[in-house]
């Protein structure tokens, strides 16, 4: 009986961390370049009462085993690499990655990491930098006086000067792609971070070597279906409950056997 307690208990942690999930998920619905999460469930350990093709007292052999599961668990979060919705802003400094592939951008002590979010700026120096003021990887400078700015979706960017009659290019943006993009880290403020798992940034010019290109003055947004998180959040809240009876009655059950 007091197995029982355990399992459903392990079941109400699990749909608890889910809905955790859920919560953040739709807490970032609109956040530019969000990439939902999702929760894995896992099994735990089971207790073999009788293992398949075991032999009994007559030497024949079992075809089915008795095994009773200890529960589950949330054994992980993946990270989803499905596209979001794209709107139009027409602000030229705002780039949408129509495809595959992150921005690169540098933190203050050096580090390069990532993200799908393309709200750019210019800083005092000219770079273009996100809203945290980080600049991309490698610096974009954009000449002072320039008055237009334009991106093509293979990266290049040109601008025009004044008394100039046609644009001058400036450079090429690259973008960056990983074996498994659901291995990177999120660590806040629309970046992720490489690790083992994503395997290492392979870097290439926007529609080349599989990565998307870049719409210029739009921008992606989350990933999240709120409908699909309601749905959800649904399911995880009845399997919650669901769980909660499961220890009510076998609690009942012991209250009963202990009475006699």
């Amino acid at each position: 009986m007091l197995r029982a307690l355990t399992t459903a208990a392990s079941g109400m942690v699990a749909q608890e961390t889910h809905i955790d999930v859920i919560a953040h998920n739709m807490a970032n619905v609109g956040t530019t370049g969000f990439r939902r999460l999702r929760s894995e469930f896992q099994d735990l350990l089971y207790t073999t009462l009788r293992a398949p093709g075991g032999r009994l007292g007559t030497g024949a052999a079992v075809p089915t085993g008795l095994e009773i599961g200890g529960g589950t668990r949330v054994a992980a979060t993946t990270l989803t690499t499905m596209p979001g919705t794209m709107s139009t802003t027409g602000n030229p400094l705002d780039l949408a990655i129509e495809g595959a592939g992150f921005f690169g951008i540098r933190r203050p002590d050096g580090e390069v990491v990532f993200t799908r979010a393309g709200n750019f700026s210019v800083d005092a120096d000219g770079r273009l930098v996100t809203s945290d003021g980080l600049p991309l990887d490698p610096e974009m400078v954009i000449p002072q006086g320039a008055t237009s700015i334009g991106i093509t979706a293979d990266g290049t960017v040109s601008v025009t000067m004044p008394g100039a009659a046609a644009s001058q290019e400036i450079g090429r943006l690259n973008l960056t792609t990983f074996m498994n993009p659901g291995g990177l880290l999120p660590i806040g403020r629309n970046l992720y971070r490489q690790t083992d798992a994503s395997g290492p940034p392979l870097i290439a010019m926007p529609g080349e070597e599989g990565l998307g290109t870049i719409a210029q003055g739009m921008l992606e947004g989350s990933n999240v279906e709120v409908v699909t998180e309601m749905i959800d959040l649904i399911a995880s809240q009845r399997a919650y409950e669901t769980n909660h009876r499961v220890i009510q009655a076998a609690d009942e059950m012991l209250r009963v056997a202990t009475e006699r």
